[in-house]
């Protein structure tokens, strides 16, 4: 039976360094701030946001909301980032995806400053990650690292395989497990034989959101398993891309969902930010 990783007693110990960071910064006159745009009325995108500002006020940054409605333009976004790029009391900005229809995601993450880009999805930082040499994360990979130090899983000569080859998870994740000195294969949507790939991974990280997706026989036995999926079964259950019953059986460690790597993502949000600061102020 494998040993369940919780997303939610790690969040907890970085949430805590991040608290005591911001207090030391706010003893030198440095005050932390994130700015949080969203765009129209997505429930989803509005309760993420709210955790956020919640997780804000609990580790002292203080969280700026940009409420826009759904028929914003993407001028009038651009021209609103423009202005927090510009603004001395914003070190992070975060605008919360999906965007509604219309709109030009890809130029609303290139007008982010990169100094600012707390979500590492800007070229520049994406950039970075593939040298191996960055200031910022993106939030889920970065997690997923911390979990792994946490439960003392060394990643050096093992084989790592990804399934997912996303922007936002797949390939950095794939980045950080190379510079870590994983072997990495990753998988995808066109790959033959995924089954005989998965089987090979020591650890072995899914991040395609699709339920239930794999099961007990392509794993092999006593892998790490990282489950990113965020999915809803067939009753509207909250679930993973892992037959999570099946799959812990097999495993060494697994992650739940919830409970995962979930918790993780805006902890690593709120690391990064602090990080922002403290490089806009010229402390780190």
């Amino acid at each position: 039976m494998a040993r369940l990783i919780d997303g939610r007693e790690v969040s907890a110990s970085v949430k805590r360094r991040v608290a005591d960071e911001v207090a030391e910064l706010n003893k030198n006159g440095i005050e932390v701030g994130l700015a949080v745009i969203i765009v129209g009325n997505n429930p989803a995108s509005r309760t993420y946001v709210n955790n956020k500002k919640k997780a804000c006020a609990e580790a002292g940054i203080n969280s700026y909301e940009y409420a826009l409605p759904e028929d914003t333009t993407t001028d009038e976004l651009l021209s609103l980032i423009r202005e927090l790029n510009r603004d001395s009391k914003i070190n992070g900005i975060l605008c919360q995806l999906p965007l509604p229809e219309g709109l030009d995601e890809k130029k609303v993450i290139e007008t982010i400053s990169p100094e600012k880009d707390v979500d590492a999805f800007h070229a520049v930082n994406t950039g970075h990650i593939m040298i191996g040499d960055y200031t910022f994360l993106p939030c889920t990979p970065a997690g997923i690292t911390e979990m792994l130090d946490y439960y003392n899983i060394d990643v050096e000569g093992k084989h790592c395989v990804v399934i997912g080859r996303s922007n936002i998870v797949g390939k950095p994740m794939a980045m950080l497990l190379l510079k870590r000195n994983g072997t990495v294969t990753v998988c995808h949507s066109k790959t033959v034989d995924l089954a005989g790939y998965t089987r090979q991974a020591d650890i072995l990280v899914a991040a395609i959101g699709k339920p239930y997706f794999v099961t007990a026989d392509m794993v092999k036995d006593g892998a790490v398993v990282i489950d990113v999926g965020m999915n809803r079964n067939a009753e509207g259950k909250l679930c993973g891309d892992v037959d999570f019953a099946e799959v812990e059986k097999k495993a060494s460690f697994i992650t739940p969902v919830p409970g995962g790597v979930g918790p993780m993502t805006i902890a690593t949000l709120l690391k990064n930010t602090v990080t922002a600061a403290k490089r806009q102020n010229s402390t780190d």
